[in-house]
């Protein structure tokens, strides 16, 4: 099975439109040593050559006409994107599902409250319901395997909250395991498995001896540091408290997950102040001596 980056970035993408920070500024005046990257956003092709995205990210038009895969193959209104897996219901990973509102019939496979979440508590979804079939959506469950677009999948459960823009009530009446999900994703065409976890808090001893066993792990390289976006004006967070394992510091992704040998491990959904960005920094070195690789738009990754 072939899968492709179609982006790598977190929230905002690189450069971040209303950013001017060291990486985004060098980065637009030609000075910096790395490659611009819209939000993050996966899509795997099962053997029909029917396409499956990984969530549905705001840049998802562009990065569509990025992808000939991805483009119409004859006269008529048409599309090879089949199904879209939903991992929570933040901007991020949902508001590209609205830029396919153009008369194409596809499934979509979220958890329940997410489902519902989206489309009953928020009318603007209402446009993939303008002609019965349109969208289809599917209950993803939490305890048992599902098959999307040629693979097997399961839930990897993580430590998560619903988006600020759901209420009280709501947060009250769902199962928090609802709200954000990782997957274990297996081609049927094969043994291999791919971890996926682009957003992780922290790691469970179970889940580290799960991911020992993956053949890909695409794993949360939001920040560096902990203080990170502690830094950046309007946030005032730290990374932890924002659902988000910093790269490194004790017990960070790089400290933490240092005994994994068999996976190809690779750092996604990089935030825009991240210094990995930049192919000549301290950090970038350190990931990559630490067999890590910093995902880029259009890799290609074989399952």
């Amino acid at each position: 099975m072939r899968v492709k980056v179609l982006g790598s970035a977190a929230g905002g993408g690189f450069p971040q439109w209303n950013c001017a920070c060291s990486n985004c500024a060098r980065l637009r005046d030609g000075q910096f040593a790395g490659v611009a990257r819209t939000q993050l956003q996966l899509a795997w092709e099962n053997p029909l050559s029917r396409w499956t995205l990984l969530n549905a990210s705001p840049d998802l038009r562009s990065q569509i006409e990025s992808t000939p895969e991805l483009w119409p193959r004859d006269a008529n209104r048409y599309s090879p994107i089949s199904d879209v897996i939903l991992t929570g219901a933040e901007v991020d990973q949902t508001l590209g599902l609205l830029l396919l509102r153009e008369f194409h019939s596809f499934r979509v496979h979220a958890t329940r409250a997410v489902r519902r979440i989206l489309t009953e508590d928020n009318s603007l979804f209402g446009v993939l319901a303008r002609f019965p079939g349109q969208a289809c959506w599917n209950d993803v469950p939490l305890d048992a395997p599902f098959g999307v677009g040629g693979a097997r999948l399961e839930v990897l459960p993580l430590p998560g909250s619903f988006p600020g823009f759901v209420g009280a009530a709501r947060r009250a009446e769902f199962d928090s395991a609802q709200a954000a999900i990782g997957l274990w994703i297996t081609p049927d065409s094969s043994g291999r498995a791919c971890a996926y976890l682009p957003g992780v808090g922290s790691i469970s001893d179970s889940l580290l001896d799960r991911l020992r066993h993956c053949d890909v792990l695409l794993f949360d390289g939001t920040f560096w540091s902990d203080d990170e976006p502690a830094r950046i004006p309007g946030l005032g967070r730290t990374a932890r408290a924002m659902g988000h394992l910093p790269i490194s510091g004790p017990c960070g992704s790089l400290e933490r997950l240092a005994g994994l040998t068999r996976p190809r491990r690779i750092f996604i959904h990089i935030n825009n102040t991240n210094p990995i960005l930049d192919e000549e920094s301290a950090e970038y070195r350190t990931v990559c001596d630490a067999g890590w690789e910093v995902a880029r738009d259009g890799m290609e990754i074989a399952l």
